[in-house]
């Protein structure tokens, strides 16, 4: 899929993932992320599409040339294409032990799911929440907290995961850009305020 920008230096676009089975309980297809700030590109979750993959990086060369690059991941299991990526667009002029999926900058604010293992990002510049697994997009602009099956391997179930994103309420939210279904692009706040009700009530 040809990225499409949401928002000014907001880009997203899908790809298939390469461990995705009909069997698994979540689209084949998942949402990566790139923001251009005025001084550092950053790249949220990527992964680079099998179809197209030429033309695809190519485009992303583009759009990073020039510019050093923060590769971000929001919880481990999406860490995806980061390690080539990273080598891709390494830094000449920074020591190449350095590890960019560590530098976070300003314009970026991670947001911790302490006990869930997640970390969710807040754009404020594009009012735009970035989960990883936590939320899941239903389409039509809802949104739902991911199954307990999901959370076997963390200290929280799936109310407990609904506390911790209530803490997010507090920001103006008005994109939520997940990685899992459909991207909320706007009302955000009030499809996060719904999906985490709904998870309170153990629905």
């Amino acid at each position: 899929m040809e990225p499409l920008e949401i928002a000014p230096g907001l880009y997203r676009w899908e790809a298939g993932h390469p461990e995705w089975k009909p069997a698994e309980d979540w689209p084949q297809l998942v949402g990566c992320l790139l923001y251009e700030l005025d001084e550092r590109a950053v790249l949220i979750d990527p992964l680079i599409p099998a179809e197209g993959r030429e033309e695809f990086l190519g485009w992303l060369d583009g759009r990073l040339e020039g510019r050093p690059v923060s590769i971000l991941t929001t919880i481990r299991w999406h860490r995806r294409d980061r390690d080539e990526l990273t080598r891709r667009y390494a830094d000449p002029d920074v020591d190449p032990g350095s590890r960019p999926w560590n530098e976070i900058p300003k314009g970026v604010t991670p947001c911790r799911l302490k006990g869930a293992g997640e970390i969710v990002y807040w754009l404020p510049g594009v009012a735009s929440l970035v989960p990883g697994d936590s939320l899941l997009g239903e389409g039509a602009g809802r949104l739902r907290v991911c199954p307990g099956s999901w959370l076997e391997d963390v200290s929280v179930d799936r109310r407990g995961l609904a506390v911790l994103l209530a803490a997010l309420l507090e920001l103006p939210v008005q994109r939520v850009l997940v990685s899992h279904g459909a991207p909320v692009l706007e009302g955000g706040r009030r499809a996060l305020a719904r999906a985490i009700g709904e998870a309170e009530a153990g629905e």
